[in-house]
């Protein structure tokens, strides 16, 4: 669990909006001969990655782009271009994770702005914001992710350069005697660190996520987490659309608890922050379709109804109690 890259720079920007196209192109004018059958399949959770970075480059290939990756096509690949096609309605959905992907930025530069001089991520996955956001030189940023996709991402950026203090840390967190010393190596080196787990949770049981809470609650300087949230309503609906791709890789929907954020209240954390997904799409425009329906019906139902839509899925910033 050695740190393997640590390094700082002043430009945060990366490829130009041609350099983007170039690699949307090379993902979508495949040739005659290329196979991409194979590489449909989701072979575990990590390869969940390379879907969510196809999304980030479709936002960065839009004009009108609500962030920019100038790195997503080309850690997607061929591969993660192919499971979204696979996907039932795989591009439909994009906007969800655009968004969630945007207001993550948002509330991670209003953290940094209030004092924040470390950010752990973890199951980091293909997540590049330490090359692609403007941020502190002197922040301090540590990836945590299992081998695999840890390498495979420093490998594909070994060219770019990171715009503040950046680790990778290679670690199972499943393991609960890692975690915790991992917890509290990092602990130890800031004043005030966010933790970031973005979509991470709904791949966990309850009990593993009480006790990773229970684990990110022991360093004090360990204020807040920023997490994404579903209800149970929506990942019955996740289940259908995907649920056999996700099973058959040992990677299942799991956790969208009923009682929402109270959940980690007897854990340490309390809510602060909850940001509707789908207020939060009409809000950036990045809304899916006939989602002015949706809300026409919400008029009919009673409040409570109305709050439970409203928390169907957003993301929530913790603060520890």
């Amino acid at each position: 669990m050695r740190p393997t890259q640590s390094s700082r720079t002043k430009d945060p920007g990366g490829s130009s909006r041609g350099a983007v196209r170039c690699d949307l192109e090379r993902l979508t004018l495949r040739g005659p001969g290329t196979n991409l059958h194979g590489m449909a399949h989701i072979e575990n959770v990590s390869d969940t990655a390379r879907w969510v970075a196809v999304y980030r480059a479709m936002e960065t290939a839009r004009p009108d782009a609500i962030f920019r990756d100038p790195y997503a096509a080309r850690l997607a690949g061929e591969k993660g271009e192919a499971i979204v096609d696979a996907m039932k309605r795989g591009r439909q959905m994009a906007w969800a994770m655009i968004v969630r992907t945007a207001v993550f930025d948002e509330m991670i530069e209003a953290q940094i702005r209030a004092g924040v001089d470390q950010v752990v991520n973890l199951a980091a996955g293909l997540d590049v914001r330490p090359w692609r956001m403007k941020l502190p030189a002197d922040l301090r940023w540590t990836d945590v992710d299992l081998p695999g996709i840890l390498d495979y991402k420093l490998e594909t950026m070994r060219d770019e350069k990171p715009v503040c203090r950046y680790d990778a840390i290679r670690a199972d967190l499943r393991e609960a005697a890692v975690r915790q010393e991992l917890f509290s190596r990092l602990g130890a080196q800031s004043r005030r660190t966010l933790v970031v787990t973005e979509g991470l949770l709904i791949y966990l049981t309850p009990d593993q996520v009480s006790a990773l809470a229970t684990d990110l609650h022991g360093p004090p300087t360990f204020h807040s987490w920023l997490i994404d949230l579903a209800r149970p309503e929506l990942l019955v609906l996740m289940q259908r659309y995907w649920g056999k791709s996700l099973g058959d890789a040992n990677a299942p929907f799991q956790f969208a608890p009923e009682e929402n954020t109270k959940f980690f209240e007897p854990l340490g954390w309390r809510e602060v922050e909850f940001r509707s997904s789908m207020d939060e799409a009409q809000r950036l425009r990045r809304e899916m379709p006939m989602m002015w329906l949706w809300r026409f019906l919400g008029r009919f139902r009673s409040a409570k109804v109305r709050e439970q839509y409203k928390r169907f899925s957003g993301i929530v910033l913790l603060d520890r109690i």
